[in-house]
């Protein structure tokens, strides 16, 4: 059972699956403020900024009130958890050759597939009704991807012969949507936007022949530096003219953070139940945005409890409402992130 108490002598032992049962049963806040006096004892980096800040354990008592550290310093540092020694998993970010990439240390490499299950069957139902391919060239051709590690779980739960990465075989991609087709299987193409624009440019009359009614084509955003970066809903209508659907879906998720957000259609993203954000103030950044306004993006992510679970992202933002938010921009001179689309 999870208590909040403020106090000095903070002894927690948190890890997934207690944030879980925290969630159920106590809730969101009351889970995330267990986890905040967790991460604010055991990481270092953490501690220090919340202290100078002025926020600590005993005057933290509400979601508002807990510092969000920026994501540039998962480049600038090593984000870890003192409890921890040994890391089954880094994952890295994408960037260019020389750049400093973002990490994320993972102690437990069980319960990021975990939570990516339970996110995706939360919106979509059992991964193993589908047939999953993935169509994620720039990441396949390098190492410590979190979203590849993702798909390739995702790939193994579904066990189907079909399923698998493509690469740039798209004549093979297409035979194999022939045959799904025929079988009338559930389909999910999940794809950094690039390589989905390649496929439908490229084999649009063989797309328009088929009956994709079963099919999730799921973008990632990104292109990578391949293409001019679009907006979404750009985006969006190049790819449903292309595979002859009403609808994208997308995928937001970050090396920084475990919990991936799914928007069904309209680039309108849904939090899973591990995850929540708010909007700062642009010129404030301890200050949180009204309803309405744009705004930075902080996370809440509890799956992040064996590292950090409070993130202040470098995206623009609108709020729909509490669990469903707008990816408007980026900050000026942010970097363009290989899952993040929107540049304004």
């Amino acid at each position: 059972m999870f208590s909040f108490v403020q106090s000095n002598n903070i002894n927690l032992n948190l890890d997934y699956q207690k944030c879980i049962i925290g969630i159920k049963e106590n809730g969101f806040s009351s889970t995330a403020l267990e986890v905040f006096q967790y991460q604010y004892k055991n990481v270092k980096i953490y501690r220090r900024f919340s202290d100078l800040l002025g926020r600590n354990p005993k005057n933290v008592s509400d979601l508002k009130q807990i510092p969000f550290l920026p994501i540039s310093f998962f480049k600038s540092n090593s984000i870890k958890n003192s409890t921890f020694t040994k890391y089954q998993e880094v994952f890295s970010s994408s960037g260019t050759t020389g750049a400093n990439l973002s990490q994320h240390f993972i102690p437990n490499v069980e319960e990021y597939e975990n939570n990516f299950k339970m996110n995706f069957e939360y919106f979509y139902g059992p991964l193993k009704n589908y047939v999953v391919i993935g169509l994620l060239p720039s990441y396949l051709e390098r190492k410590g991807s979190s979203l590849i590690y993702m798909v390739n779980q995702m790939i193994k739960i579904s066990n189907h012969q079909e399923s698998g990465f493509y690469l740039n075989e798209h004549d093979q991609l297409i035979n194999a949507l022939r045959k799904l087709v025929l079988l009338e299987k559930k389909i999910l193409l999940i794809g950094v936007s690039f390589a989905l624009l390649d496929l439908v440019e490229n084999h649009k009359k063989e797309l328009h022949e088929l009956d994709l009614s079963n099919l999730i084509v799921m973008e990632t955003g990104g292109m990578k530096g391949r293409r001019k970066e679009i907006v979404r809903p750009e985006l969006h209508k190049l790819l449903q003219n292309g595979f002859g659907i009403d609808s994208i879906a997308s995928e937001y998720g970050m090396t920084e953070m475990l919990s991936q957000s799914y928007a069904k259609k309209d680039g309108l993203f849904q939090c899973p139940p591990t995850l929540q954000f708010l909007l700062r103030d642009t010129e404030d950044p301890l200050s949180v945005v009204v309803d309405g306004k744009v705004g930075g993006i902080n996370f809440i992510d509890l799956a992040n409890v064996s590292s950090l679970s409070f993130v202040a992202t470098q995206d623009l933002g609108r709020k729909i409402n509490d669990n469903t938010f707008e990816i408007l921009g980026r900050f000026d001179n942010s970097d363009i992130r290989g899952c993040n689309l929107m540049v304004i």
